[in-house]
């Protein structure tokens, strides 16, 4: 167990006391705080799966506070978004941050099992995609989860009723990434029983996602690579903002049920 770690294996609270003075330092300076003064000011490290990760995301919290979206009390606020940041995503969605036509399919995919909540989903459709539902990524992966054809054919059904499963139906993406989420979770959780594998069973099911489930069996949970270790903390980072914990809220237009012509990038 890594130093930065409690008994239950979770971060200590010495990365969050650091995030917080940071979070809380951002607040009171305002909007005269630049991206880059942040920047270079700012080193916050946190403990996932028993490694010290950067957590560079967490800047982009700071700028929210740091923009005027903090409360009176930015160290209430920073505690606040720690809490989350370290929590396990089942808080409740704020609408504004989402689309709202998925607002729906995504509380629906979050409520499949008891390891996944809303936020996870919303947080991981934005690292996945940006919520681009037309997006083909490098690797083949389709739509707005971002998931594999076998996969979406796995899980796949016609969740928006349109009498077609599309990857690029956005609802469809999303409750078929749900689905396969929970059985990871499910297969991650067998490994953690076993003693195969060390962590929280969100973030080896979030690497599970993003790598494979052999990669957490064979890693014995969050395998020691940036792209592991950073997939989880890109998603966490985003924990905050879609509870609406000081973040605005964005301009989207309706991602409609289908994708006309997939594109090949998803602005990541």
């Amino acid at each position: 167990m890594s130093s930065g770690e409690g008994a239950s294996g979770q971060p200590d609270g010495s990365s969050g006391n650091a995030a917080k003075i940071a979070l809380g330092a951002a607040g009171g300076l305002g909007c005269l705080m630049s991206p880059a003064v942040l920047l270079g000011g700012v080193i916050v490290i946190i403990i996932i799966g028993g490694f010290g990760v950067l957590l560079a995301p967490l800047i982009a919290l700071i700028l929210l506070f740091g923009g005027g979206g903090g409360g009176e009390n930015p160290a209430d606020d920073a505690d606040e978004v720690i809490e989350v940041l370290q929590g396990d995503g089942k808080g409740e969605l704020d609408p504004a941050q989402v689309p709202s036509d998925l607002v729906e399919p995504i509380k629906n995919a979050g409520a499949i099992c008891d390891v996944i909540g809303p936020i996870v989903i919303a947080a991981q459709i934005e690292k996945e995609s940006n919520f681009n539902p037309t997006l083909v990524g490098p690797d083949g992966s389709q739509g707005i989860s971002q998931l594999p054809p076998a996969v979406f054919t796995q899980f796949g059904k016609d969740d928006d009723d349109n009498d077609k499963v599309s990857a690029f139906d956005a609802p469809d993406s999303i409750m078929a990434q749900g689905r396969y989420l929970c059985s990871l979770a499910t297969e991650v959780q067998g490994l953690v029983n076993s003693g195969k594998a060390i962590g929280s069973v969100l973030d080896l099911t979030l690497v599970a996602y993003d790598a494979g489930v052999d990669a957490v069996r064979q890693a014995g949970g969050i395998p020691a690579t940036n792209q592991s270790q950073g997939y989880v903390v890109g998603i966490r980072a985003l924990f905050a903002k879609y509870q609406g914990l000081g973040a605005p809220s964005p301009s989207f237009s309706p991602t409609g049920s289908a994708a006309a012509t997939p594109t090949g990038d998803g602005g990541q």
